[in-house]
């Protein structure tokens, strides 16, 4: 079963349950997956889905951070939930230190020097993790492994 027919069935088991807030969750990840396959014309994949799921969690990630700021607690904890119901659609992510050897192991073969090989490096990590790390840590760890 594809990513996006267990979403599907997720949501339908959020319908029979009555659980309005997961249920408007993946409501919300299905919109944005048939928005992307409508606007580009193309069936997803799992990986485009899983794309869509991260650039959702980073969303909400940075309104909670805006929300707290703001001492909208409320809101924070919503947009935490919606957190916690998109993660569950993402694979087993990498630790740090398997970022941090696969990132110096693509530095080392494409033989990148200093930070002018930034984005050089960034696009084969990401080519190769995407999906599988959070990618603010797989920056973090291009920009420690060009310093060095």
């Amino acid at each position: 079963m594809s990513l996006k027919d267990q979403i599907t069935e997720d949501m339908k088991n959020a319908m029979r349950a009555k659980d309005s807030e997961r249920l408007g969750t993946i409501r919300l990840l299905l919109a944005a997956a048939k928005q992307k396959e409508v606007d580009e014309r193309v069936v997803l994949d799992d990986a485009a889905v899983i794309g869509i799921v991260d650039k959702l969690i980073k969303q909400r990630k940075d309104s909670v951070a805006a929300y707290t700021l703001a001492n909208r607690m409320d809101l924070a904890d919503k947009e935490s939930a919606e957190i916690l119901v998109l993660q569950a659609y993402l694979p087993q992510r990498l630790s740090a230190e398997e970022v941090s050897t696969a990132v110096q192991a693509i530095v080392a073969h494409l033989g990148a020097k200093g930070p002018g090989d930034m984005g050089k490096v960034m696009a084969a990590v990401k080519a190769q993790l995407a999906g599988k790390a959070d990618m603010a840590m797989v920056s973090q760890a291009v920009k420690t492994a060009l310093a060095g």
